[in-house]
């Protein structure tokens, strides 16, 4: 099983009480940190306004932070799940990620997929297409990148994009182009795409919904002869590790209590996924476990995002140190 883990950026009031000043410091720390350790990657999220409600915190830029990490880290592979294609038009974001890798050494990953944050998209003025047109310019999107990053120039007539002999240099140094990821479980449409064109798929981590998405998109890898095989099946964990139940009851209490003066009446709903064990949460012992379950279901690649992170790394040390030797 390869690993890869989540860097907090604010979308999540996970550098709530840190100076917005210290908080690239305390970013860039954290990256390098997973950079010398034995973390595959490291990802953000593309998101403008923090969730489930809408703040003055802050919440960084994705392909910002991806610019700076790549001059700040060595080795890791960065990543972001995911980009929404709604939010740059899919030429430039070509021409973005492509520096991006040049400044990396040949290390970015491309997570993509159709944006579903609506209050975000109309505060900044993207309107909010249906899901059938957002999946649609997610297809075409996707088209001009690989064209763009394989030949470097992307010409494409589309219902959602238009654009004629797009240079888009300097290529990508990794050989193909980036690899792309596509994110989303929405079975009609989402999975055929990961059928044709994604080096990845990444889902939510219920052990039945992956099993079922898993099904799926073999069916539809059958009607665009493909092999499921070529497709790495990935999932996002919500991880809180600790040495005992007592201590994982803890570190839930502290994180609750740091999140509370922020969520209001949504704190219940954000926490409940951590009291009730959808998340993944418990001993080391009960994390190899849980994981364990996944990788017979097919998971090659667990991304975890750690609520603790920028305040306490003991868990993260727990999960490194006795979760990922188990598994890796």
């Amino acid at each position: 099983m390869r690993f890869g883990t989540f860097i907090p950026q604010g979308w999540r009031f996970d550098l709530v009480g840190i100076q917005p000043a210290d908080q690239w410091r305390v970013m860039c720390a954290l990256a390098q940190r997973a950079d010398s350790g034995p973390w595959e990657s490291l990802w953000v999220y593309d998101h403008f306004h923090t969730t489930p409600v809408p703040s003055d915190e802050a919440t960084h830029e994705a392909w910002t932070l991806m610019a700076a990490f790549a001059a700040a880290t060595d080795r890791i592979r960065l990543g972001q799940m995911c980009t929404c294609m709604g939010y740059r038009n899919p030429a430039y974001l070509a021409k973005v990620a492509a520096t991006v890798d040049a400044i990396s050494g040949g290390r970015v990953e491309m997570g993509i997929g159709g944006g579903w944050y609506e209050h975000e998209w109309r505060a900044y003025g993207y309107g909010f297409p249906s899901i059938g047109d957002r999946l649609g310019a997610l297809d075409e999107g996707v088209q001009i990148m690989m064209q763009a990053w394989r030949t470097g120039r992307a010409t494409l007539d589309g219902r959602h994009f238009q654009v004629d002999g797009a240079i888009v240099r300097p290529q990508p140094l990794q050989s193909g182009g980036i690899p792309v990821w596509i994110a989303g479980g929405g079975e009609k449409k989402t999975l055929r795409l990961v059928a044709k064109y994604a080096d990845y798929a990444n889902w939510i981590s219920t052990p039945e919904d992956f099993s079922r998405k898993r099904s799926i998109l073999a069916e539809h890898c059958d009607a665009v002869g493909r092999d499921l095989d070529e497709i790495v099946l990935s999932a996002n964990f919500n991880t809180v590790v600790g040495e005992s139940e007592a201590d994982v009851a803890a570190r839930l209490d502290r994180i609750e209590a740091r999140l509370a003066p922020h969520l209001g009446e949504r704190l219940e709903g954000v926490m409940r996924p951590y009291r009730s064990g959808a998340a993944l949460v418990g001993t080391p012992e009960q994390v190899v476990e849980r994981l364990a379950d996944m990788r017979e279901r097919g998971l090659d690649y667990a991304i975890h995002y750690f609520p603790e992170m920028a305040y306490d790394l003991s868990g993260i040390e727990l999960f490194e140190s006795r979760v990922i030797p188990a598994l890796a």
